[in-house]
């Protein structure tokens, strides 16, 4: 627990209270509000909770202003660079990057769990053909919890590092099949031979009649994609994953309830939004009609894709996604694709138009994650799939957090009534 070095002092109606006040290894100081209630009999107000301290955390550390995201204090660019997701994994999960021993033994671990239950096949066929994978993922991650039964004691270490790697391991596989169930084609099970990201890629596109050879460069794109996104702070679905795991609910029950933040078009679902932006806009030529509608106050139109709630800098993991989808669309030779001409006119308006740059309306993640996943094959729908995949090791790694934190206390927000007073009953007739 970080120790208090200096106090802040609220008055109220003239009484004065003494609030501690709290210094991070990073970040602005926290002014600790646990005792004003007790003391003062007063709440604060925070809406969104965006001021507000709602844990605290050794894992990721983000700086808006300076668009820094730190794992574990290592930048996303020199993990992008030298890292790979599952070693990200094992950073995010334990603290430390993992020695050559430790590194193997982690990913044969997550390799030998990669398969799910044969009854959850079953499971899935209780959705309907054109569900939602989102609808789906919800479901059967939750369910997980009917199959495992050996890893659903939060109090016990074991069950939670049991229960961290299944879910790091099975993530892909369900995504995979609840692709494939959407698109009416057979589940295809992991290989382990394959790396984690081309493993995804592999039950994604291949099919039983004719073989399929992972590309790397496509599988080091989605590698980069699940590492620039598996944490976050704590931003919606994060702390909907710590609320659930609060009140003692098993880790099944808690990544589920994450995916279902996660599904909102203001979170999870950006980069589709984006990429349908582009489309909408269709042609080069129609981009000024949409800048001018974007500067326009009263217009309802919103460029999506650029800013960010958190970044009021360049998004550091935007610049690792642009190299990623040059990449990617070199290799498949689609730089004459339409949808990526109005991109990539957008992205030069955005960093030249006095007015972007004013408001640090800088290009985001979404902007080119939402480009490289269409270009791999993928449909829009999968978008946030493979972002929940790919998050669920910040959401475990949090939970575990949590979990382990002796002043942990299920989470109660207050509120600020402003209904009727109390009021007397009336019989039927005297209303």
């Amino acid at each position: 627990m970080a120790a208090p070095t200096k106090t802040a002092t609220l008055t109220i109606d003239g009484k004065s209270y003494e609030l501690p006040l709290l210094s991070p290894t990073l970040g602005p100081d926290v002014v600790d509000i646990r005792k004003l209630y007790a003391e003062a009999d007063v709440f604060t107000y925070d809406p969104g909770f965006t001021s507000t301290a709602s844990c605290e955390s050794t894992i990721t550390y983000i700086d808006g202003d300076k668009g820094e995201l730190l794992y574990r204090g290592y930048p996303i660019e020199q993990l992008a660079e030298k890292s790979h997701y599952l070693e990200v994994c094992y950073l995010l999960l334990y603290g430390e990057l993992p020695t050559q021993t430790q590194m193997v033994d982690f990913e044969t671990r997550v390799t030998r769990h990669t398969m799910v239950h044969e009854q959850v096949h079953n499971f899935f066929r209780g959705f309907r053909r054109d569900s939602h994978p989102m609808a789906t993922m919800v479901g059967v991650v939750g369910a997980l919890s009917a199959f495992y039964h050996d890893s659903l004691d939060i109090n016990d270490p074991w069950h939670r590092e049991v229960a961290a790697i299944r879910m790091i391991a099975k993530l892909p596989t369900i995504a995979a099949m609840a692709y494939k169930y959407s698109i009416g084609q057979p589940f295809v099970y992991p290989k382990n031979s394959l790396d984690y990201a081309g493993n995804f890629l592999h039950m994604c596109f291949s099919v039983p009649a004719e073989d399929y050879v992972v590309n790397p460069i496509l599988a080091k794109a989605m590698d980069r994609i699940m590492m620039l996104h598996a944490d976050h702070e704590q931003n919606a679905s994060t702390s909907t994953v710590r609320l659930a795991g609060s009140s003692g609910a098993n880790p099944f029950a808690c990544i589920a309830a994450g995916i279902a933040c996660l599904w909102g078009p203001a979170h999870g679902g950006a980069n589709q939004a984006c990429l349908e932006m582009l489309r909408e806009i269709g042609t080069v030529d129609r981009i000024p009609e949409y800048i001018k509608k974007a500067k326009d106050k009263d217009d309802p139109f919103r460029l999506m894709g650029f800013g960010h709630r958190v970044y009021k800098n360049f998004d550091p993991r935007a610049k690792v996604m642009k190299e990623s989808a040059d990449e990617v669309l070199g290799l498949l030779g689609i730089h004459n694709n339409e949808t990526l001409k109005v991109a990539k006119e957008l992205e030069r308006i955005a960093l030249e138009d006095d007015y972007f740059v004013s408001k640090k309306l800088y290009p985001n993640v979404d902007f080119y994650s939402g480009i490289i996943l269409e270009a791999m094959g993928f449909p829009t729908s999968m978008f946030t799939p493979i972002f929940a995949l790919s998050r669920t090791v910040g959401w475990i790694s949090q939970w575990k957090e949590m979990v382990g934190d002796p002043t942990q206390r299920i989470g109660r927000p207050r509120q600020l009534y402003v209904g009727a007073a109390h009021r007397n009953y009336p019989d039927v007739a005297a209303r």
